[in-house]
């Protein structure tokens, strides 16, 4: 609820404001003067503070001024029955949102009030797209809107201007690769290679000289001397995907080299000195194989200085929108489409889904849609197909036949619907949409025909 303060030394006009901005939705608390207010201030958030202009003591100019010293992004709106043209310059001047004279109506201030916290949603509106358009410019492919994106952005931000090893946790097609490049990107270290490796590619056999290289003659088929990875991307960057899959025996090896900074061919003895920042990936829970011992505890604290959490897709579906929208441009283009869209009941459906493959189910999906929907400009519901563990509630009664998404969304509902005797406020909370959005759903299908009931 949004939150005003109104000060007035009038005890009928401050009355008046009060009750009537509070039949309007407003939390409004009220001074008698300015010292009041002050006081006020210290122990109540507000948004937007409502001033007369003459008051005893302390005017409503001199309490902005003495307000906006603390709290800058606090609006002023000034009321006053003595409103001249350099009255109400010099108060916008100082920092008010906008001046009223009286008389006025109750309409005239409510729609002053609206019109800033109007004003103060689209400020806030542009400042994050402005940090959404610098991300998006830094992090190159990374896309999202999420508090959880958000988070990641910054964390990026912060340990790219260092070279400490940092180790990404998140389920198969989060886009921990993406991250790792993002950070390699936007180091000191952007101009060096950035080389990957994914741990479970490789034989056991060949781990050993992948990474760090051999001597010509120093085993079977060594017909040449061969660098190994941390000698190629010295003074870069190493990604080690999946590194809970690297071989117990390899990992004290694996040690050495982020404390020692050297590298040991296989058939040498010769030290070569390595300057390689490391960043390690897992889709594994990896304090429980070090609790199992199937992984090194020291060699996982030694990478993990800096942890980067990715959440699954799942768990921000305010994400699913934006990469509906680059995924769309991206096949669209690819496929020579001058027009594709897809239709909000999609996107109203694809947040019912786990997505187990995360993004990468989310993108091999929508590529599927475009290529089922031959000519049609718009993509709905009957172009896409899920299969059914991929709904949040298992308990939905699928079987194996259904495969619509559409299919399975209606019957998610119902099922949801019944598992909490109708209540929909509950269903909606359950299936992470709003009412309102259940209500819609609800309705289509009475007007299909294909509602279901019991």
């Amino acid at each position: 609820m949004k939150k005003l303060l109104v000060v007035d030394d009038d005890f009928s006009m401050r009355s008046v404001l009060q009750e009537t901005m509070s039949k309007y939705g407003y939390e409004v608390q009220v001074a008698k003067d300015g010292k009041s207010a002050l006081k006020s201030l210290k122990s109540n958030k507000v948004e937007l503070v409502i001033t007369d202009l003459r008051m005893p003591g302390m005017n409503g100019l001199e309490l902005m001024e003495c307000v906006k010293n603390d709290y800058a992004e606090i609006g002023f709106l000034i009321i006053t029955a003595y409103g001249t043209v350099e009255t109400a310059v010099d108060a916008l001047h100082k920092g008010a949102f906008d001046f009223i004279t009286k008389p006025f109506s109750m309409s005239q201030i409510k729609s002053r009030v609206e019109r800033f916290f109007d004003f103060k949603d689209l400020r806030e509106e542009n400042k994050q797209l402005k940090q959404n358009l610098s991300y998006e410019k830094k992090f190159n492919k990374l896309i999202g809107i999420s508090k959880q994106m958000q988070d990641v952005f910054h964390q990026i931000e912060v340990v790219s201007t260092s070279d400490v090893p940092v180790f990404i946790e998140g389920e198969s097609g989060t886009g921990k690769e993406l991250i790792a490049q993002a950070i390699h990107d936007n180091s000191e270290r952007s101009n060096q290679p950035f080389l990957k490796i994914n741990c479970s590619t490789i034989p056991e056999a060949l781990f050993e000289s992948t990474l760090f290289g051999h001597e010509k003659g120093s085993f079977t088929n060594a017909i040449k001397d061969h660098k190994g990875l941390f000698e190629e991307a010295d003074k870069g960057t190493l990604l080690l995907d999946e590194i809970n899959e690297m071989p117990i025996s390899l990992q004290a090896k694996l040690l050495r080299v982020l404390q020692e900074g050297t590298i040991t061919r296989i058939g040498s003895s010769k030290e070569i000195h390595v300057s390689v920042r490391i960043i390690a990936t897992t889709n594994k829970h990896i304090k429980k194989l070090v609790e199992e011992e199937n992984f090194r505890s020291d060699l996982y604290f030694r990478l993990n200085v800096f942890p980067i959490t990715i959440s699954p897709l799942r768990s921000r579906t305010d994400d699913i929108p934006v990469l509906v929208d680059h995924f769309l441009e991206k096949f669209k283009n690819k496929y020579k489409y001058e027009k594709k869209e897809i239709h909000k009941e999609v996107i109203d459906a694809f947040t019912l889904f786990n997505w187990h493959g995360n993004i990468r189910q989310l993108e091999n999906v929508i590529e599927r849609a475009i290529l089922y929907s031959g000519s049609k400009p718009v993509l709905k519901l009957n172009y896409f197909s899920l299969e059914s563990d991929n709904l949040k509630n298992t308990n939905s009664g699928f079987n194996d036949n259904v495969t619509s998404l559409a299919e399975m969304e209606r019957i998610l509902i119902y099922s949801t619907l019944k598992k909490t005797n109708n209540n929909r406020s509950k269903a909606a909370d359950l299936m992470g949409i709003s009412v309102r959005t259940l209500r819609n759903k609800l309705h289509q299908y009475e007007d299909e025909g294909t509602a279901i009931v019991d």
